[in-house]
Order: C-alpha cells, then structure tokens, then sequence
C-alpha cells in the first residue's frame, strides 16, 4: 500500500479566505492549498486591503466585516474562477470603486449570471469590455439585499458567491435557483458558512440566507478531491494500492465520489472514517461503465483518460458545464484520445470512449491544469506520452510531477 499526501482542497481554501476576510476577527486556517490559484486571491485580498500572515501549513487572516480596507483597487485575478467570483462579491458589500480583470483565459470564462444577479441586488457594476465577462468595476456601496433569481446552469460558483455574500447585506437574501450544477459544491459552501457562524438554510432551489456576521474560526482544510482523484485512478489501472489520508466518509467534498466510479469498473474500494484506500484489478482491466457526472464534472477528464484501459465503453453524460472550463475539456479530452489512438466520440454534454490500447503522443494541454493532469496518468500505462504544458499544473498542484514520479519509482513502472 502506498500513502500519498495530497494538498489541501482549492475549493475549500478559497471559501474560508472569503468566510475569513468577512468575519469578526482572526481566523486561523490549517493547511490550506497553496497553489498559483490561491495565491492570486491571497494577492487579490491584500490588494483590497486585508491583512495575512501566511507560515507554510498556517495562514492567519484579520476579518473586515464592512468590507475592503481601501476605497479604491485594482484586482488583478490571474486564471482563478473562484477569485474572479468571489472577490467582486466581497468588494460589493464594501464602499469604494473597485475594478477586477484576469487573464485571457478567464476573461473567456463566463460571468454574467452572477454580474446580473448582483446588478439585480442593487449594485453599480459595469462590464468594461464584453458584458457577462471581466473585466469589470464595481462602485460599491453596500448591498440591502433581498430577492433575486439566479441561473447556476453554468457554474455553481455563481451560487455560491451570492450565499457567502448574504450575511453582508443589510436585509439579508433569497436566492431563487433556476438550474444547478455541481450541487455537492454548494453543500460546502453551506456547511463553511454554518461554521464560522451563519444562518443558511434551502428548500429545494431557494435558499435563504440571513443577514448577520461571520465570526473567525479556527479550520483545518482537508485534502483536495478533485486532486486525489488522479492517484486514485493511478492505482486503478496499475492494480496498486494507494490511500489518501484525511479523505474520508466525513469530508465534505464531493468529487470523493469518483472512488465510487473506480468501484463500479471494478476496482476496491475501502472509505474510512478519515482516509479512502483504491486498489486496481490484478490484471488492470477495468469495466465499461455509464456515469453521469454532472456533480463530480472536475474529475470528468480523469475518467475519460483511464477509460482506454476498460473492458467496455466508457460513456461520460451530463458534463456540458465542462466546456465553459478552462478550455472545452470534452473536445481537449476528444482530441487527445485521437491522439493516442483511441476512438472517441462526443456530443453537446457527453463524451464516449472505446477500449483502445494508446499509442504514445504529445498531449495538447490547452493550459488546463486538469487535462495535464489526467494524461499523465495514461502515462503511467502508455510509454512516450508527454505535455506540452507540464508547468499548468501549479495552478491547483504544484507538486504534481514529483508526486508521480514518485509513484512510478515506488511501483516500479517504466518511465
């Protein structure tokens, strides 16, 4: 058996930055992910004039709970969704002019859900160059909140900024949900809020969110999910054993799921109450399977590139979401099975993979950090597969290469 270490969660990570820049005084949080991601919204948050100390398993954060210390910033939010969502939010409960951009892969990125939603709440912002897309400035003067509507289609982060935003309004906010994805991200973001003191509650796809304050906490952030699922996987089509501790039956984040897929192809899996142990078939041949993922779509590219390895075809469905990512992960995952030799077949939201056995190629990265890390596991099973963007993993994994080096090294595979 083999213990991987995986990093703290960037989901998780970046709504306690949030929880803890709006709370009532200073909030510890233990083992949170650093990575260019939440570097860029630690950097996005002193910029709006919060106050962080960070040691490398500790970062503290002094809370505002009316809103930036400056009356007037440029926010510079690099490739991070979250930090593209969330702080434009947290500003708006603020007073001052505040302007946020971000690169060009996330000016693509889709924003106008949550735009218009805050623009429906009363706040002045103004799409500086394509409406619904960064960048855009925010002249803030708090938010009175109330009712609002809300298309959470695309991206569930669009959700969860307007409930972190809730216990800052003055009235405090109902959020009307016309559709959803990614629920299980939105449970985290419920849970967070309750512990550092909010009152959230939903009936269905409204939810209701009362004016109050946070109030600091001292939190442990637990492994990434979305992270541990490519060694999860490494071990389902190798036949090792490998456990990731601190994931357990309690954790919070969904895409701990993706175990259960390993299980229906045929892999074992043992859930403990604080670790989850996968260990592959013997003779590495996994089954076909048909799974909606529509919840866990972040480890959609993990499937679809250990899915050459089944027996059977592999059908991935309800993921269209995934396309409005940091690239279109079902066509970069269509073309780079191509690329190996692997047949594949794609529609609007589903993707199809037949056993293959994939021949060594170049895998076109399209700077996500998920494609690169995905491929890298067929690697493990398919000499000659290289990237063209290895570095794009520091954005949630900067440790990533090492870490599967590691494992080729301990399992004794061939490079």
């Amino acid at each position: 058996m083999t213990v991987v270490d995986i990093p703290g969660s960037k989901s998780i990570t970046a709504r306690a930055l949030f929880l803890a820049a709006a709370a009532h005084g200073t909030t510890t949080l233990h083992r949170p992910l650093f990575s260019d991601d939440t570097d860029g919204f630690v950097e996005g948050l002193r910029t709006l004039g919060y106050q962080l100390a960070q040691e490398e398993q500790l970062w503290r954060i002094e809370g505002r709970p009316h809103g930036p210390a400056v009356r007037d910033a440029d926010v510079f939010c690099r490739d991070g969704a979250t930090t593209s969502r969330f702080l434009p939010t947290l500003a708006a409960a603020g007073d001052g002019v505040f302007r946020f951009d971000a690169s060009a892969q996330m000016r693509r990125r889709p924003l106008g859900p949550l735009t218009q939603a805050l623009r429906d709440l009363g706040v002045d912002l103004t799409h500086e160059g394509v409406d619904g897309h960064h960048p855009i400035t925010i002249r803030a003067a708090g938010v009175k909140g109330g009712h609002v509507d809300l298309d959470a289609g695309l991206s569930s982060q669009f959700l969860t900024a307007l409930l972190l935003l809730g216990p800052l309004t003055t009235d405090g906010l109902t959020i009307t949900v016309k559709d959803l994805v990614s629920k299980p991200y939105v449970d985290i973001t419920l849970a967070m809020m309750r512990r550092f003191g909010a009152t959230v509650d939903h009936d269905g796809y409204i939810f209701t969110v009362a004016s109050g304050s946070y109030q600091a906490a001292d939190y442990l952030i637990e492994p990434d999910a979305s992270t541990a699922s490519y060694v999860l996987a490494a071990a389902a089509i190798t036949g090792r054993t490998v456990t990731v501790p601190g994931l357990g039956s309690q954790a919070l984040q969904g895409d701990l799921r993706f175990a259960g897929v390993l299980e229906q192809m045929g892999a074992t899996v043992d859930l403990s109450l604080d670790s989850v142990t996968v260990t592959g078939p013997n003779d590495g041949k996994l089954r076909g399977v048909t799974v909606n993922m529509r919840d866990i779509s972040d480890t959609m590219p993990t499937l679809a590139a250990i899915a050459p390895f089944a027996n059977g075809p592999v059908r991935i469905e309800d993921v269209y979401n995934t396309r409005v990512k940091e690239c279109d992960r079902l066509d970069a995952c269509a073309e780079n099975l191509q690329a190996l030799a692997v047949p594949v077949a794609t529609g609007r939201d589903w993707i199809e993979i037949q056993p293959a056995q994939p021949a060594s190629t170049h895998i076109a990265c399209h700077g996500d950090h998920r494609i690169a890390m995905a491929f890298s596991i067929t690697g493990l099973r398919v000499p000659g597969v290289t990237l063209d963007d290895p570095g794009c993993v520091t954005k949630t994994f900067p440790s990533f290469h090492e870490t599967m080096d590691t494992l080729r090294r301990t399992w004794n595979l061939s490079a």
